[in-house]
């Protein structure tokens, strides 16, 4: 199983990106879909999760109100679109996979993403 980001990039506060993730080797249906994020010198946090079915998510409190996640599973293809972003969402963003369980903890996820850059700059 093979997770790929993009759409990472720089932006100014208050601007908008959408990272998506396309997983392969295997269809997506089988996973709960996550992104966590990395900031230099913090461990890696949880940001959102989405359900196999796409029928419920999950999201941190830095999250809630201004990200969205979501999928297709059709596409093999899950999305975060971020609005109104914020210096301290600076970050490399992940996404992973887990076959078993539906959780906020980075340690239970069987597959990563190489990650891809968000710069928000004031």
């Amino acid at each position: 199983v093979q997770l790929e980001e993009s759409g990472g990039g720089s932006v100014q506060a208050g601007d908008s990106l959408r990272l998506s993730c396309v997983v392969s080797g295997r269809t997506a249906h089988y996973f709960t879909l996550a992104w966590f994020r990395q900031a230099p010198g913090r461990q890696r946090e949880f940001v959102a999760y989405i359900r196999r079915s796409g029928n419920g998510a999950f999201y941190a409190d830095s999250a809630k109100d201004r990200f969205t996640i979501s999928r297709d599973n059709r596409k093999n293809t899950m999305w975060l679109q971020m609005n109104n972003l914020k210096q301290e969402d600076t970050a490399v963003y992940y996404c992973a996979a887990d076959q078993d369980l539906t959780t906020d903890r980075a340690v239970e996820y069987d597959y990563w993403g190489r990650g891809t850059q968000v710069t928000v700059s004031s």
